[in-house]
């Protein structure tokens, strides 16, 4: 008997109930093996570039920073031009990912750091996004060897680096990708990581008196390099469609009009 088998032997008993009948098991194996969806927000059935843009606006909402660049060679550039602007030195721990490890960092010799997990000592990471979530503005990060957990929760400051291609639109889009590159979830026969952290701005709480703290139980600070590596998504964000209605999208009033309400 396996220890999955004895917790659920012991949840049963506990429950004075005895093993599942055969048609609700194969209500529950089938619900399982489906993956059935929820409701998916409107907002994010959007084409690919205001996808990106919905993504921007949505970590921006959640106090992080964004600056795209137009491919991975030009990460390095965007990571010295963040910690100069923060007057950080420029010293960080990266993850030990291949995508972050090949980068070309010697363009930016000033630049120090060490790709291995996260001490109580690093003030800053750089750290692999597998992927993220327009609809709120959410990075998922996997846990992995080559992207350790450490780096989202002990430094001060996260830099993580996504691809545009790496961005779905709703949340269910990013578990069908993970399902896919793992070969399926148990009991299918599919390896699932340890745990999977959702990243939705710098770390913050407003429990104490409603006052809003950032960097409560994790980074103070969230800045994401967007590498556009996807044409599709390469769309300025002034030119993606602006969202509100025509009425408001007029700021100031022309001679003999009065102003919009809305400014």
């Amino acid at each position: 008997m396996s220890s999955r088998d004895e917790i659920l032997g012991a949840i049963r008993r506990g429950l004075k109930r005895g093993p599942l009948p055969a048609d609700q098991k194969a209500m529950l194996d089938g619900r399982l093996a489906t993956h059935p969806r929820h409701l998916i927000p409107a907002r994010s059935r959007v084409s690919r570039p205001e996808q990106i843009a919905l993504f921007v606006r949505n970590v921006e909402k959640e106090f992080g920073t964004v600056e795209r660049v137009p491919d991975a060679a030009s990460v390095p550039a965007a990571v010295a031009d963040y910690l100069a602007a923060q007057n950080l030195e420029p010293r960080f721990v990266m993850a030990p990912h291949p995508e972050l490890v090949e980068l070309p960092w010697s363009d930016r010799p000033m630049l120090q750091f060490e790709a291995r997990r996260a001490r109580a000592d690093d003030a800053v990471s750089v750290q692999h996004a597998w992927a993220a979530v327009a609809e709120t503005g959410t990075l998922l990060f996997p846990s992995d060897p080559s992207r350790p957990t450490t780096l989202n929760l002990l430094p001060e400051t996260e830099i993580a680096v996504i691809r545009a291609s790496a961005i779905v639109g709703a949340y269910e889009e990013a578990w069908d990708r993970l399902r896919a590159e793992r070969g399926g979830a148990e009991p299918s026969g599919g390896f699932m990581p340890r745990n999977i952290m959702f990243v939705t701005g710098p770390s913050r709480s407003a429990d104490i008196e409603q006052t809003l703290e950032l960097g409560a139980h994790g980074p103070r600070r969230l800045h994401v390099v967007l590498v556009e590596d996807e044409p599709a998504a390469q769309t300025l964000l002034s030119e993606v469609a602006d969202p509100r209605p025509v009425a408001a999208r007029e700021p100031v009033a022309r001679p003999g009009e009065i102003a919009n309400p809305a400014d």
